[in-house]
């Protein structure tokens, strides 16, 4: 059997960096076999300039809204950037898949091995049936109302059905021995799922991973705490006049959060704007009845719709499961991890890169429990091999 061998400044692991002369040591098709110290590796040896780590997972992306490109400008603020998502997101068809083609190839060239992908429609499904990145589908429900609830749900549901079906019968054989992607049904976020279909969506999610958007703006604890609130001009879209929710008069995740009671592995994501009581709020409600709760930073999309940073510090301090995401095209200047783990060490500087690169790693293997084959460099595992740049702004695949 031939080997690649490996050695670089650094290697990560998936937790921490090895000793400064180990070699990392796989098979030709990149399937980890050990690491040694260099003296004890044989020839051949790959120099590299660089940290060698496992391939990066993105745990929240919209790989559909791929022609949304450069289309809403910077800053536009959350609800004003909401309203041109609704009514800029129809393009020709081919425009929209050539788009997702290019976004697709971009994500597998810069590292990216493993995705949980939102979508809301099939657009997507030629590009993953091809793939040789592995993919968790979040089919987002959408709907405001009870009155149609069903008839929402049940759209959205033949979505992932089809996506589901065709995925797992497909005779194209996976790049990862990891199985078939994977799908299921989620909320948008609290601002755009009634009562019932919240409902509808906890029934179908038992035991599953799903996900939500939550707390990218003030105004979304405000639509729950009074009715009222900026979220009034986007509800005006779709022709309602006045909020659909409940008014309970607490933070937006302490009115959803109850909505879940089927042992959910929950990917909370964004929390721009989630406060320090709301955190330990949710991490002891999630424990007491059986909920995984997962955080996942969407950074570069936080500076490019609000130029906000979430609290990242506050997710450290309360222990929380922290993973890297990097929304769309139509929120972010790029999709790569890269990236993002460039923007998170940039304005928390304090924070050690080891912790950084495994959220970009082996946590998003294990939230989206896919770590029997991802995130880090043990035996048996093809997880990727990838070469990040010592100022982490660029990466190269190696493997």
């Amino acid at each position: 059997m031939a080997y690649l061998k490996f050695k670089a400044d650094k290697i990560f692991n998936g937790t921490h960096f090895l000793e400064d002369d180990t070699v990392l040591i796989t098979d030709e098709s990149g399937i980890i076999q050990k690491t040694l110290p260099a003296n004890e590796a044989g020839d051949d040896i790959q120099q590299l300039s660089g940290i060698v780590t496992p391939g990066f997972v993105n745990c929240h992306c919209h790989l559909e809204l791929s022609h949304l490109k450069n289309v809403i400008p910077p800053h536009t603020g959350l609800i004003d950037f909401l309203c041109s998502v609704v009514t800029k997101r129809d393009f020709p068809t081919e425009v929209i898949k050539e788009e997702i083609i290019k976004a697709e190839n971009e994500m597998y060239k810069n590292g990216t091995i493993a995705v949980g992908d939102i979508g809301n429609t099939a657009d997507t499904l030629d590009v993953k049936k091809n793939s040789k990145i592995w993919w968790q589908n979040f089919v987002e429900v959408l709907s405001l109302t009870d009155e149609k609830a069903e008839d929402n749900f049940n759209h959205y549901k033949n979505v992932a059905d089809t996506l589901e079906k065709e995925l797992l019968t497909s005779n194209i054989k996976p790049a990862y021995p990891a199985g078939r992607h994977r799908t299921s049904l989620v909320p948008h976020a609290p601002y755009t799922i009634s009562p019932k279909t919240f409902s509808l969506i906890n029934k179908a999610s038992k035991d599953k991973i799903i996900s939500i958007h939550n707390q990218e703006h003030p105004a979304e604890d405000e639509l729950y705490k009074t009715g009222g609130g900026e979220y009034l001009r986007f509800f005006k879209i779709f022709g309602i006049d006045k909020s659909p929710f409940p008014i309970t008069g607490k933070s937006s995740i302490r009115s959803v959060l109850p909505c879940f009671t089927n042992g959910q592995t929950i990917f909370l994501v964004h929390n721009t704007f989630m406060s320090e009581e709301d955190i330990i709020w949710a991490n002891e409600y999630a424990a007491a009845n059986g909920l995984k709760l997962v955080y996942c930073i969407c950074i570069n999309a936080n500076l490019y719709i609000e130029n906000k940073v979430p609290p990242i510090d506050l997710f450290i301090k309360h222990n929380c499961h922290i993973v890297l995401g990097t929304d769309s095209y139509s929120s972010n200047w790029q999709l790569s991890i890269v990236k993002e783990i460039e923007a998170v060490q940039k304005h928390f500087p304090h924070i050690p890169i080891e912790t950084i690169l495994q959220w970009a790693t082996s946590n998003g293997a294990k939230a989206l429990r896919i770590e029997s084959q991802f995130g880090s460099f043990q035996k048996g595992k093809k997880p990727g091999i990838i070469l990040l740049q010592k100022d982490f702004s660029a990466s190269t695949r190696l493997a």
